[in-house]
């Protein structure tokens, strides 16, 4: 539970520092009056309970992938549950996609607005301190990017988890304090004070809605972690500390701008003490920290899956831990995430710059979850699908309603997730229908292995001793790598194991060896991974002695694979050509085989090949 806290509710958990201040900027006009006060903070109390309570933390984290969670293991579940092959197969995985690309997008947003506001409680203390606000943030998100080559889930548990409580704890503490001097926030858990707000301002009070939203912002890292702390911990940490302490904050924070409007300024900061402003303004910087450091992680953790699903280029991927398997670093990742989060601080200068640009890509991943959440319930859940569809549709019209408030911040700011979101959506379906097309070059160039192989052994290359391995994406097809060491070496070794390694849609895979023997030496094997499990070639392969009579000695073992040079051709059908340069130089600049499947490097022959799409 406390580490739930930490990482699972650190997002969420920091967004008192700039939600009820963005709701009383001048950009929404909003007087600090009674009844928006009371009509404000009912619209976030409700907005927790609905999206955050009910949808999440109740309802979605039900809809586990064997375990895991995350928008890209829901896609592969609604994917499973549908008829393979099928069209909506097809536009699941785009809607899919689309919503983890635009999760990545304003997940880079959190660290520099968490930071940033956290920071922001310098001109608090003086006005003075302003002009050092934003090197004093870059240097915390620059430190905390440095930081991740090391092992940070042992910082995690001996710092975060202290932190969080104390964060928490502090937050309650905080709002019971103001809410004495208030107590008529107290009516704002009365949905009636936000039908009121909705009477009040007719169709404009939707707008609100864009910063009401800053305070669900992290409620799909509450499914995302699933797989890393399990659902009941998450659940109890969420309904016993983090609701009751995120709430209290609020009311407290309402209060305080009832007493006093000019607080609306800054309400987390001006209720504090002048003695006690440096203290919390550390504090609030640790935990942005430790809301960033879930973001940070959980970005790796989808650009795996995306990997293993493929859906993005190999990249190199560092374990840090000797103890936990997940605890990974991607250094690809890790630097583009810093570059784009320190542009963001520069670029817009202050966290209400950067809350304009905050909730658009969140507002349309929530509509993604709410859509594929019905699809799921639709096919799996036979007995809950009475109550869980019409749930769904209620929850459609939330997020429709988000969506369209976050959507009028487009010009202020919301393209930049958005544009981000649509560059990486173009990158990942590129991706993805470039490998599909290059495999279909080599399908219409290859040779049938059931025809070539009993040829061959008609006048039968001089023998060697050892095992080759020919690594091929169509076991059916004779590997370019064979016909190659045929073509210029002139030998065949005692045994040839042509490998296959395919990625399920589940997490884990249950059976991971598949081995067909062809006869006189030749071998068709099969490795299969989950898409979160680190796909080790030579150690699965170790595993075959206990299937067949294969036997893999590690030394006497050299693997082939080969290396396709892609060109980009525009007579050829398939993408446009800008997609196939593209595609291009995402293959050329990816990380080699090799590394990705933990080949020894003096095992090793590559041989080259050329192919146009």
């Amino acid at each position: 539970m406390v580490g739930a806290m930490a990482v699972v509710f650190g997002d969420i958990g920091t967004s008192p520092l700039y939600t009820l201040k963005e709701a009383f900027s001048p950009h929404y006009g909003l007087q600090p009056n009674h009844d928006n006060v009371l009509g404000l903070l009912s619209l976030v109390f409700w907005s927790l309970m609905l999206v955050v309570a009910l949808k999440y933390v109740t309802v979605i984290l039900r809809a586990d992938n064997e375990g895991e969670g995350g928008i890209m293991a829901l896609m592969a579940l609604a994917q499973r549950s549908l008829s393979k092959g099928s069209r909506s197969v097809y536009v699941i995985g785009l809607v899919g996609i689309f919503g983890a690309a635009l999760f990545f997008s304003d997940g880079v947003i959190t660290p520099a607005i968490s930071v940033l506001a956290a920071v922001e409680g310098l001109e608090v203390v003086s006005p003075e301190l302003e002009v050092i606000v934003i090197p004093v943030t870059l240097v915390v998100l620059i430190a905390l990017f440095a930081l991740q080559r090391h092992d940070t889930a042992r910082v995690a548990r001996l710092v975060f988890g202290p932190i969080a409580g104390i964060w928490f704890l502090t937050l309650a503490v905080l709002g019971i304090a103001d809410i004495l001097h208030a107590p008529e926030v107290l009516k704002a858990v009365n949905p009636l004070w936000a039908a009121r707000f909705f009477a009040d301002h007719a169709w404009g009070g939707i707008f609100i809605l864009g910063a009401v939203i800053l305070a669900v912002t992290g409620g799909e890292a509450i499914y995302t972690d699933l797989g890393r702390f399990g659902a009941r911990p998450i659940r109890r940490a969420w309904y016993f500390f983090v609701l009751p302490s995120l709430m209290l904050n609020y009311l407290g924070q309402g209060a305080l701008v009832l007493e006093n409007p000019i607080a609306a300024r800054n309400p987390f900061y001006m209720g504090v003490p002048e003695w006690g402003l440096i203290p919390l303004i550390v504090l609030s910087t640790a935990a942005t920290v430790m809301a960033s450091q879930a973001v940070i992680t959980g970005g790796f953790s989808v650009a795996q899956q995306a990997m293993q699903l493929g859906y993005i280029p190999r990249m190199t991927v560092r374990h840090t831990s000797s103890h936990n398997i997940s605890q990974i670093y991607i250094p690809g990742i890790n630097w583009t995430m810093m570059v784009i989060v320190v542009g963001l601080v520069i670029g817009f200068g202050s966290s209400s710059a950067l809350a304009n640009a905050y909730g658009v890509s969140m507002s349309m991943t929530m509509l993604i979850d709410t859509v594929l959440l019905a699809v799921v319930a639709r096919a799996l859940w036979p007995r809950w699908r009475v109550w869980v569809l019409p749930f769904c549709l209620a929850l459609l019209c939330i997020d429709l309603a988000f969506f369209v408030a976050n959507f009028v911040k487009i010009p202020q700011g919301g393209w930049f997730p958005f544009a981000l979101g649509i560059v990486l959506f173009t990158m990942l379906r590129t991706w993805r229908r470039g490998r599909k097309l290059l495999r279909a070059e080599i399908q219409k160039e290859g040779i049938d292995l059931r025809t070539f192989l009993p040829s061959l052994m008609l006048a039968p290359p001089v023998r060697v001793p050892g095992t080759a391995v020919f690594l091929t994406a169509d076991k059916n097809v004779v590997p370019h790598a064979f016909l190659h060491n045929l073509k210029h070496n002139k030998v065949l070794h005692e045994q040839n194991v042509f490998l296959t390694v395919a990625t399920l849609n589940v997490p884990y895979s249950h059976k991971r060896v598949i081995v067909e023997k062809i006869g006189d030496g030749f071998y068709k094997v099969l490795l299969r991974f989950g898409f979160m499990e680190t796909p080790d070639v030579p150690l699965a392969l170790m595993q075959t002695c206990d299937v067949c009579d294969l036997t893999m000695d590690p030394m006497d073992t050299t693997y082939f694979l080969s290396r396709e040079s892609i060109v980009a051709c525009a007579r050829r059908d398939g993408m446009p050509i800008w997609r196939d340069k593209l595609f291009a130089t995402m293959h050329r600049n990816a990380a080699p085989v090799a590394g990705y499947f933990h080949i020894p490097g003096n095992r090793l022959v590559e041989l080259g090949t050329q192919v146009e799409i």
